[in-house]
C-alpha cells in the first residue's frame, strides 16, 4: 500500500513530465501519418468489418448483432495488448534519460498505457458509431463503462510494470510475448461465441483476465444486464492485485536498472 501512495504522489508531483511523455508518444506513433489520429478510429471499423464478413458469413457464428460483439471484446483486448506491448521498451527505450537525470521510472510504463487509454477513447467511439450504423440500442447501463475501463486499466498498468521489468533483464520476453498474445486472442472469445470454450475448456475462462473484463462489458453493452457484486469484485481484484504485484517487482527491481540499460 505504501508503494501505492507513493506512486499517486509521484503521478501528481510529476504530471506534467507525464502529460509531455503521452504526448510525444502519441506523436511518434502518428507522425507522417495523413490521417493521424483518425486511425484511432478507422482501424477498429476496418477490422470489425473484415472480421464481420469472415465470421459472420464463411464461418456463420450465429451471433446476434456481430459487429458490436467483436467491438465490445476487441477494443479492450487490443488495449491490452497494445498497452503491454509498448511497456516492454518502457525502460531500455527511454536508458539514456534514465542515465541523465532523476526520474520515477514507473512514468515511462505508465505513460505508455495512459497514451494507449487515448487510442482506447477513440476506439469506444467508433464502437459508437457502429452502433448506430447497426441500430443496436442504447442501454442504460452503459454508464458502467468507466468502472470496466478502470478495472482494466489497473490490469494493464500491472502487467505493463511487470514486463517493462522483465525485459531489463531478457531481451528475449519482448520476442516471446508476440507469441503469446496471439494465444491469448485465440483463447478469448473476441469473434466466436463464448460457449465454444465454455464446453470443452472452461477453466481457460476461469483463469483469463481478459474474459472476465469483455463480458462485464457487453453485459452492459449488449445485453442491458447490471454486472453482479461477484463479477464487479472478480474484476476489481484481477486488477488491483496484478497492479499491486507489478508495484512491488517493479520497485524491488529498479535500483538494478542502470546495471543492464
Amino acid at each position: 500500500m505504501n508503494k501505492f501512495k507513493i506512486m499517486l504522489s509521484g503521478l501528481f508531483k510529476y504530471k506534467t513530465l507525464l502529460r509531455e511523455l503521452v504526448v510525444r508518444d502519441i506523436k511518434i506513433r502518428y507522425r507522417r501519418s495523413v490521417l493521424g489520429l483518425l486511425w484511432t478510429v478507422l482501424n477498429p471499423i476496418l477490422m470489425m468489418t473484415v472480421m464481420t464478413i469472415v465470421f459472420s458469413n464463411l464461418f456463420r457464428f450465429d451471433i446476434e448483432n456481430f459487429p458490436v460483439y467483436f467491438f465490445t471484446a476487441n477494443i479492450l483486448f487490443s488495449f491490452v495488448v497494445e498497452a503491454t506491448t509498448n511497456c516492454l521498451y518502457g525502460i531500455t527505450g527511454n536508458a539514456s534519460l534514465i542515465k541523465k537525470i532523476y526520474i520515477p521510472k514507473y512514468l515511462f510504463p505508465v505513460s505508455k498505457v495512459l497514451s494507449s487509454v487515448v487510442n482506447l477513447f477513440f476506439s469506444f467511439i467508433a464502437m459508437l458509431v457502429v452502433m448506430v450504423a447497426t441500430k443496436a440500442p442504447f442501454h442504460g447501463t452503459m454508464i458502467l463503462t468507466p468502472l470496466v475501463i478502470f478495472y482494466t486499466i489497473l490490469f494493464t498498468t500491472g502487467l505493463g510494470l511487470i514486463l517493462s521489468v522483465a525485459v531489463v533483464f531478457f531481451r528475449d520476453v519482448a520476442h516471446l510475448y508476440g507469441v503469446v498474445t496471439m494465444a491469448w486472442m485465440y483463447l478469448t472469445p473476441i469473434f466466436y461465441p463464448t460457449s465454444l470454450l465454455e464446453e470443452k475448456m472452461s477453466f481457460v475462462l476461469t483463469f483469463n483476465p481478459a474474459y472476465h473484463f469483455i463480458e462485464y462489458f457487453r453485459e452492459i453493452v449488449l445485453y442491458n444486464q447490471m454486472p453482479t457484486l461477484g463479477a464487479n469484485i472478480t474484476c476489481f481484484l484481477i486488477g488491483s492485485i496484478t497492479l499491486i504485484i507489478g508495484l512491488i517487482f517493479f520497485y524491488k527491481n529498479q535500483d538494478k536498472f542502470i546495471l543492464y540499460i
